[in-house]
């Protein structure tokens, strides 16, 4: 193998190896954002039901709920 070959070869290395780490990157980052959706959408959904239980008690202490 000629040194062109040989630096050719090198290059195609570096460029398969960098490519696999940047796919590497952006499989985490993905990952990462699925979960910072997921804690999102849990606190939403838990602020919501803290809300519906602060307005029932302000019912009940009001009388404003009729289900009692």
């Amino acid at each position: 193998m000629s040194d062109k070959q040989n630096l050719s070869y090198q290059a195609g290395q570096a460029t398969g190896q960098t490519k696999e780490k940047a796919s590497g990157m952006m499989d985490k980052a993905k990952d990462a954002a699925a979960s910072a959706q997921d804690s999102m959408a849990n606190a939403g959904q838990q602020i919501k039901e803290k809300a519906q239980g602060a307005a029932d008690v302000v019912k009940d202490k009001t009388g404003m709920n009729k289900n009692t």
